[in-house]
């Protein structure tokens, strides 16, 4: 992902990416490790878990009902989104498998509608954005 989205990302939820330390030096080498066609995805679901954070969370003095999630890593694996992270709860983990879901379907390099692509190396994709020789594989 570009620099000045995973810039986005971590100004506009500071909680969610608030382990700095570790995780500036993890961008600083590998960044994101997908495509930017995943930026609107990835943006939707921090959105929705720093607001469920705040809603579940407000006006209390004692410890968090939930904690809050702090992302430890962002990347493409097997085609698919994984977005690992410390805190939350089921329905954090609810937002999190209907990202994975819309990540299954959506391009990772543009984020027009996609599917999983390749032999060995998997790789989801719309028709623009496939290897030739895999047009029309229907493997995964």
């Amino acid at each position: 992902m570009r620099t000045e989205l995973e810039s986005k990302l971590s100004k506009n939820y500071p909680k969610i990416f608030a382990n700095q330390s570790s995780f500036d030096a993890h961008i600083e080498y590998l960044g994101i490790e997908c495509s930017d066609g995943w930026y609107p995805i990835i943006n939707a679901l921090c959105s929705n878990i720093q607001s469920y954070l705040d809603w579940i969370n407000r006006n209390q003095d004692s410890p968090p009902i939930v904690q809050q999630v702090v992302v430890t890593q962002i990347k493409e694996k097997f085609g698919g989104l994984r977005f690992y992270y410390d805190g939350g709860d089921d329905r954090i983990l609810g937002m999190l498998s209907m990202a994975e879901s819309m990540a299954d379907i959506t391009c990772e390099k543009c984020g027009s509608p996609g599917k999983r692509r390749g032999k060995g190396w998997i790789y989801t994709a719309c028709n623009a954005h496939t290897f030739p020789e895999h047009l029309g594989d229907d493997n995964v």
